[in-house]
């Protein structure tokens, strides 16, 4: 008995299986406004650098030439767009704090709020709740320092309905960032306390998306509970030196046994050079004890224009120090959203 095989159609060549139909194809979607956007349509073009040779090779050569822009620069135009997210809440509170005087505490605000309020079109506020005299408006030329304060500002509350009105207490730098100073006041009962903070904190909340708090050096004066209870982020200051990286560490344990165990873990550590800050600390250790006990730890360079302690100009900053600034508030602006 002789096998034969199943008939099989002809093959026309190009399928798996000879003869067996193919499937219909699908005639081309016709276009659609929405398929016309500027990705499809426009070719790439390197952004023009900003500063340097590459600049000066982009302007002489009328455009034709255009080198890009540098590491440094691509790294600063990443920051700034991690920056500018939006504060879904509508208001956000950062304290910055240090256990020890001199160690960089008012610079680290002035330069974390200088940068976001110069990178985003929303209003920033560097609030100064230092019990004893502050020295946040120092951080401004003295022609631009509005000598009414946070105390003054607390004292007329019941004044105050409009923007306009929070302005007549606020100076201004070049950066945009505004300023509510301290009082100089000796006398204890004008002291700013816990419900005089609150009620600053309730009057900045209406009219800005960001305010920065610049602390006394304690941790017990009037005013900290309140800015503690109040803060969604802290920055904690730390110089590099074995007693300030003693009293930093300090700060956390004080925060995890009073209730801020939450805030102490999420803060952002600074390590930040100071005029006459030891130079033979070994930062790296340093960095990795904070690492351990903090959300992000962050080194700022010592920079010339700093140690003059006077009004800051970030564009007066060396750029691995306004790198440095970038990174901090990309690092805070994380948690907007």
């Amino acid at each position: 008995m002789s096998s034969s095989s199943p008939h099989r159609p002809e093959s026309d060549g190009d399928s798996l299986y000879p003869g067996a139909p193919r499937p219909p194809v699908d005639a081309p979607r016709p276009g659609t406004a929405a398929d016309l956007t500027s990705e499809s349509l426009l070719r790439p073009v390197r952004r023009a650098p900003s500063e340097g040779w590459r600049r000066a090779v982009f302007t002489v050569s009328g455009g034709l030439i255009n080198p890009g822009d540098s590491r440094i620069e691509r790294r600063r135009q990443e920051l700034r767009e991690r920056v500018r997210v939006p504060v879904v809440s509508g208001h956000h509170r950062v304290a910055v704090l240090s256990m020890k005087g001199g160690a960089g505490k008012t610079t680290t605000a002035v330069g974390l709020g200088s940068v976001l309020a110069e990178e985003r079109g929303d209003r920033v506020i560097a609030v100064d709740a230092n019990s004893n005299r502050g020295t946040l408006a120092d951080r401004l030329p003295p022609e631009l320092r509005n000598r009414r304060t946070v105390r003054d500002l607390v004292d007329r509350w019941s004044t105050v309905e409009r923007y306009s009105d929070v302005r007549g207490y606020t100076s201004q730098s070049p950066s945009r960032l505004e300023f509510l100073a301290s009082g100089a006041d000796p006398d204890a009962h004008r002291v700013l306390g816990d419900r005089d903070y609150r009620r600053a904190a309730g009057i900045v909340e209406r009219f800005y998306s960001i305010c920065v708090t610049d602390c006394g050096t304690g941790m017990l004066h009037p005013a900290m509970h309140a800015i503690l209870t109040l803060s969604d982020q802290l920055v904690l200051v730390c110089p590099p030196s074995v007693d300030g990286a003693r009293g930093a560490s300090a700060t956390l344990d004080w925060l995890e046994e009073h209730g801020h165990a939450d805030l102490a873990r999420d803060s952002v550590a600074v390590i930040s050079r100071t005029p006459g800050s030891s130079t033979g600390v070994d930062l790296d250790q340093l960095e990795d004890h904070f690492s351990g006990r903090c959300r992000r730890v962050l080194r700022v360079p010592d920079d010339p224009h700093l140690e003059e302690g006077a009004s800051i100009e970030l564009a007066r900053l060396r750029p691995g120090t306004h790198v440095a600034y970038l990174e901090l508030a990309a690092e805070i602006a994380s948690a907007f959203r």
